[in-house]
């Protein structure tokens, strides 16, 4: 049937509807701008683009160049034969990278010990206190005396090589000490792993000393300073990790020397050998003598850290391990002032062997170990007065213990901190005279010494007694030292 033609008039006359122009559609179509919010928002997209397109930032590119430095290498097979990359005689990067590295290693132990503190209490954080202890002491046979002897040996009159092997000798030798020790002591289980477990991590704190020594050798100390700053984060971060988890000290101990073997295998070793020439090859020759020479460094050393831990020996089997605890937390103001020192003389010990080389500028040599020693004097008076201000309050909120009942405990420890830091020093020195035979017996004296008095002071005294066997024992051995100074400079200058 036809469409009715009414019906279609109509629809003729009903308006086709017009959306206006000046109105925007409720929902524009994809990728189409249509308002100025809009475009507002297409710009900042833009913006976060082309942020995300920009370089990475210092620190990752640096990251990014080493990884891609050490995987060519590792693919390469020739780690000794790569383009030196980073500049010698950079003093201002030399005191800046060193001081953080000395920082980073000053800092560890009492910060591993506030972590230890916070998480499993005074009496196990004084139980690793003394395992580090142990550590710290065996560190120096791993050192063997070796580090200032190396820095100083400017004609290479000893191959890389020839230290190389010497350390990794020291540090089997100091892990084997280790264990008897433990052995001798009759540690338990728990204090065994413990031991253990530190021990491992100072072992390769002892074998990364020698290519850090290779790369001060050269001249390149910061890179030096910045393997030591990476290592003892990586220690630590570490630790802390594994502690807040398990609450277990044996596996946060063995975490720490994971940290530290991860360091010296992806940065330490591979920057040293990046870095400096290809070494001469080993000699069973240089090795011996480096053994013979190195030995009066290695009795010194050994002999000064065996002072200086025996008033912690002796609160062993006297007082709870709490009091070890009290005992290093105090100390670390003390080993401030030695560490602070260090920051500003050990960049300068091979300017100091140039000048002492030539007979002329002894005068001067003198007059520069004069100044030195006055400003350890001075960093002492310092720390003195610091802690009598705000010292002891911050010592006892970091720790979360009182320590305002050692006020005058404190003080004691900073004056040794003094004492301590200018037995390093002239001990520096008289490794760069080549005199180092002659300080062995005097160390050996101050030994004597010290043993009866910090084990009388300790029975007496307890805690107190232990910080006064510390001060006295040490002031012995500085008084010894200035003498046979002043002895071999007479020496040297009736031309013997």
């Amino acid at each position: 049937m036809p469409a009715n033609p009414l019906k279609r008039l109509a629809r003729r006359k009903e308006p086709t509807p017009v959306r206006p122009a000046s109105r925007t559609p409720r929902t524009p179509r994809y990728g189409v701008v249509t308002s100025g919010r809009s475009r507002g928002r297409g710009r900042a997209d833009a913006r976060r683009e082309r942020r995300s397109e920009r370089e990475p930032g210092f620190l990752a590119r640096v990251v990014n160049n080493w990884w891609n430095r050490l995987i060519s290498a590792v693919f390469g097979g020739r780690f000794s034969e790569q383009t030196e990359q980073y500049l010698a005689h950079q003093t201002k990067r030399d005191y800046v990278c060193n001081t953080l590295g000395q920082a980073a290693w000053g800092m560890l132990f009492p910060a591993l010990t506030m972590v230890a503190t916070w998480l499993v209490g005074a009496e196990q954080a004084g139980l690793f206190s003394m395992a580090f202890t142990v550590g710290t002491l065996l560190l120096f046979l791993a050192n063997y005396g070796v580090r200032t002897y190396q820095v100083s040996d400017l004609d290479d009159m000893r191959s890389f090589l020839d230290y190389q092997v010497n350390r990794f000798l020291t540090c089997a030798a100091m892990l084997v000490v280790g264990w008897l020790w433990c052995q001798v002591r009759g540690y338990d289980p728990f204090m065994f792993s413990v031991c253990m477990g530190v021990l491992v991590f100072r072992a390769v704190d002892g074998l990364a000393d020698v290519y850090e020594g290779r790369l001060q050798q050269k001249d390149k100390l910061y890179l030096a300073g910045l393997s030591q700053a990476v290592r003892c984060v990586l220690g630590l971060v570490a630790f802390s990790a594994a502690l807040l988890v398990t609450r277990n000290l044996v596996v946060a101990s063995f975490a720490m020397a994971v940290g530290a073997v991860a360091s010296l295998v992806l940065l330490t070793v591979p920057l040293a050998y990046f870095e400096t020439e290809r070494s001469m090859p080993a000699t069973l020759r240089g090795v011996r003598e480096l053994f013979v020479e190195c030995f009066p460094l290695f009795v010194a050393l050994f002999l000064y850290n065996l002072i200086d831990s025996v008033p912690k020996f002796a609160m062993e089997g006297a007082l709870s391990y709490d009091n070890q605890l009290y005992y290093n937390a105090m100390y670390f103001p003390a080993h401030s002032i030695l560490m602070v020192a260090g920051f500003i003389y050990k960049p300068q010990l091979v300017r100091l062997a140039r000048i002492w080389d030539d007979p002329e500028k002894h005068r001067r040599f003198d007059l520069l170990v004069l100044a030195m020693v006055g400003v350890i004097a001075l960093i002492t008076a310092a720390m003195a007065l610091f802690m009598g201000w705000l010292g002891i309050p911050i010592m006892s909120l970091m720790y979360g213990l009182d320590f305002e009942q050692f006020r005058g405990l404190c003080l004691v420890m900073v004056a040794t901190g003094g004492v301590c830091a200018c037995i390093d020093f002239l001990y520096q020195i008289v490794t760069l005279l080549r005199a180092q035979g002659a300080v062995s017996k005097l160390y050996l004296v101050a030994f004597a010494f010290a043993v009866p008095v910090s084990m009388l002071l300790v029975n007496y005294a307890g805690l107190a007694g232990a910080v006064l066997g510390s001060l006295v024992s040490m002031a012995i051995l500085l008084t010894l030292l200035v003498m046979e100074y002043a002895r071999i400079r007479a020496q040297a200058g009736r031309g013997y």
